[in-house]
């Protein structure tokens, strides 16, 4: 009968070459991603983490589940209602939403309208001085949109350099317009990549309507976003969401011309900034501070690594812990509304008793009874 065992000498083969097997289906996939990482040409720069402030904000009130309790607004019509501008006299909500449409809400009812078609990306809206919803357009730049639904392009470019992201927008008593352009660099469609490349393309600027020019403010922001004039009209406070903070551009009186820090150390990154007509500012963020995004704005390398994810759709998403900071008229955090479940909320403001907020990514609006839903103080 044959001897059917193996022979020392082939199973000292066999044995020998397994972890060699092993060790290259481990080093195969790492060496990919090296040369991977070695030959893709994006360049993330370092972030000025040093001028983050290293104290730790305080927040008198917290309400962390803000969302038990909130209604949703307008399901399937508010196509990712982005921001919002509430007309007090006629009880209307003006929002612009993902499918190009500019659209009124009614505050009663919560019914919504199709008004306005943009024909782009509408973001950031404001009301105007004569009935006019003056609309920051993702696509099509800075538009006037007339009280019988006209629209109009009042400015696409500054400097010789187009906009691309066209952002956040709010009007003066005066008329002045007060807008961001997130971008000169990235459109709407290619922010992740300007958020992670850590340079800023960002600009503050205004519109004249009388005289029709454009004027760059403040340069040098990393990603701008939303803007609200102060209601003394002597300041514009804008976002710049990188660096979890709002500016104070001042346009009135001696500091005319100069900008002071407003507000940092953000609990994350600020999309829009609303003020109620009540002595508070609403500050959006559509995401909380994570210890990984944390170390990814201190190594450009891993921001490397999450766009090398984000081409090949394997990016993590971290966005939690989305709500709306409430803030005096000097900066001073008074509530903070929040809700682990709570992603991509992109902007907030107070009407009447109800937090309404809008959204990048949800096809409603939430709204919250601030009565019935009370923040309550920590300590």
């Amino acid at each position: 009968m044959a001897d059917l065992t193996p022979s020392q000498s082939s199973m000292d083969r066999r044995s020998s070459s397994w972890p060699l097997g092993l060790l290259t289906l481990i080093l195969a996939p790492v060496a990919a991603a090296m040369l991977l990482y070695q030959l893709d040409p994006y360049d993330p720069a370092p972030v000025p983490i040093h001028e983050f402030s290293q104290q730790p904000m305080v927040v008198p009130k917290f309400n962390p589940r803000m969302l038990q309790g909130s209604e949703m607004i307008g399901v399937g019509k508010l196509l990712i209602p982005e921001d919002i501008a509430y007309h007090p006299d006629s009880h209307l909500i003006y929002t612009g939403c993902v499918d190009g449409w500019v659209k009124r809400i009614t505050l009663n009812d919560s019914m919504v309208q199709n008004w306005a078609f943009t024909g782009g990306r509408p973001l950031g809206v404001a009301l105007g001085r004569h009935g006019q919803l003056v609309v920051a357009d993702a696509e099509k730049g800075l538009l006037e949109v007339s009280a019988d639904g006209v629209v109009k392009m009042l400015t696409d470019e500054a400097e010789g350099l187009k906009f691309k992201l066209t952002n956040g927008v709010d009007v003066a008593v005066d008329g002045m317009i007060y807008f961001t352009d997130a971008s000169y660099k990235y459109s709407l469609k290619e922010c992740i990549w300007d958020i992670l490349e850590g340079r800023p393309h960002g600009r503050l600027m205004s519109f004249d309507p009388s005289t029709k020019e454009t004027r760059v403010l403040v340069r040098d922001l990393f990603f701008a976003n939303g803007v609200v004039v102060s209601p003394d009209q002597n300041s514009v406070i804008v976002c710049e969401s990188v660096m979890r903070r709002c500016l104070k551009y001042h346009i009135q009186g001696e500091r005319k011309g100069s900008v002071d820090k407003f507000i940092d150390n953000l609990p994350g990154p600020p999309d829009n900034i609303l003020y109620d007509g009540e002595g508070h500012y609403w500050i959006a963020l559509p995401m909380g501070n994570s210890l990984a995004w944390d170390f990814a704005l201190k190594y450009p390398w891993i921001r490397k690594l999450v766009a090398i994810m984000e081409r090949y759709k394997v990016r993590p998403h971290i966005e939690k812990n989305g709500g709306v900071l409430a803030v005096d008229l000097e900066g001073k955090p008074t509530t903070y509304y929040y809700d682990p479940g709570l992603s991509e909320v992109s902007s907030g403001v107070k009407i009447g008793n109800y937090l309404y907020c809008g959204s990048v990514a949800k096809p409603y609006m939430i709204r919250l009874d601030l009565h019935q839903h009370v923040a309550r103080a920590t300590m």
